[in-house]
């Protein structure tokens, strides 16, 4: 198994490295999008936070990742035909990454008939995809803003359900399909549709380092782990633990964060003064600040927190406006700083 750049040695990046902390906490905050420049680290910091999720609870040999902790009726047929003896089939796995090439078939993505079952016994089954595999973990789509329609229809049918429902050569299958959707790409090779930028929870601006130091410190570092990779990681083992504990104590007290209604207000003031469509934006706004105040441990969301967020999530929701030339960066900080004006 390829060992992945360790997290906490990734150099700057502030904003992707806490999106993907946020989406990490709580999945249900809609994915992340990074967009911006080739050799950011824009991968090697999905993978490395993969690497620092807890192991999840699998049944062996499931090809949906099924959890044995799960209601009967969100099993796979055969993990169901266990019945009591799930217990004794269910091991420890990392959090499954699974890339979605930009070549790959709809049949590769959402599975299709099994051809060699079929031919060789005259039985119709069916052959998982991708959606499947990357259930319960992350689906990476590098240059997402390149896939081909059909594919995107796919992935916006289950972003929306958290399902995976295929009908075709007489077969009916309906399977969960639950994981932090991530994409990547370069704006100058084309935009994005909007339905499926929607989707997306959070949206990120990368930049190649500009400072002497950061690009300096970035190159040794990187030399350093292509040169010796289990001594890298071991050198950076108790940040990486430091980090590890952090997300875990996050995604553990999730659901016992607070939430007044004064931020509720404020998320909804926030979202008219810019005039985002639908209540898709104060929803993640909301799930997001809470994520961010299990990072650091507060009882309560705050202000602070709606604020440090606001960028992350309202950046790609914003319609263009003609008569203002400014970015959707500069009219959020607009709207905040005239926001807690008042």
């Amino acid at each position: 198994m390829a060992i992945a750049y360790p997290y906490s040695a990734i150099v700057g990046q502030q904003d992707m490295k806490l999106a993907l902390l946020i989406a990490a906490v709580d999945q249900d905050v809609g994915g992340v999008l990074v967009f911006g420049d080739r050799g950011t680290g824009k991968s090697t910091a999905i993978r490395a936070l993969a690497a620092l999720m807890p192991k999840v609870r699998m049944v062996k040999g499931c090809a949906y990742n099924c959890s044995p902790d799960a209601d009967a009726a969100q099993l796979c047929d055969a993990c169901r035909a266990l019945g009591a003896n799930l217990d004794t089939h269910v091991h420890l796995q990392p959090v499954p990454v699974i890339d979605l090439p930009l070549g790959a078939t709809e049949d590769r993505v959402i599975g299709s008939l099994d051809l060699e079952k079929a031919l060789r016994l005259g039985e119709k089954a069916f052959e998982p995809g991708l959606l499947a595999r990357a259930h319960r973990g992350f689906l990476y789509i590098d240059e997402v803003n390149l896939l081909e329609d059909h594919i995107v229809d796919a992935l916006l049918d289950v972003a929306a359900s958290g399902e995976n429902v295929v009908e075709r050569e007489g077969l009916s299958i309906r399977h969960p399909a639950r994981f932090v959707l991530v994409g990547s790409g370069n704006p100058e090779e084309g935009e994005l549709r909007p339905q499926l930028l929607d989707r997306f929870g959070l949206s990120v601006d990368v930049k190649t380092p500009q400072d002497l130091e950061s690009r300096v410190q970035i190159i040794r570092l990187r030399d350093e782990f292509e040169r010796d990779r289990a001594g890298f990681v071991k050198r950076w083992q108790r940040k990486e633990g430091a980090v590890r504990r952090q997300l875990q104590k996050a995604r553990e007290g999730l659901d016992d964060v607070e939430l007044p209604d004064a931020i509720l207000t404020l998320a909804a003031r926030l979202c008219m003064a810019l005039g985002t469509d639908g209540l898709r934006g104060e929803l993640t706004l909301i799930r997001a600040s809470r994520a961010l105040a299990a990072l650091e441990g507060k009882s309560a969301v705050t202000a602070e927190h709606l604020q440090r967020v606001a960028p992350l999530v309202l950046r790609h929701r914003l319609r263009r406006d003609p008569l203002d030339e400014a970015g959707s960066g500069v009219r959020i900080e607009r709207a905040l700083e005239e926001l807690f004006a008042a």
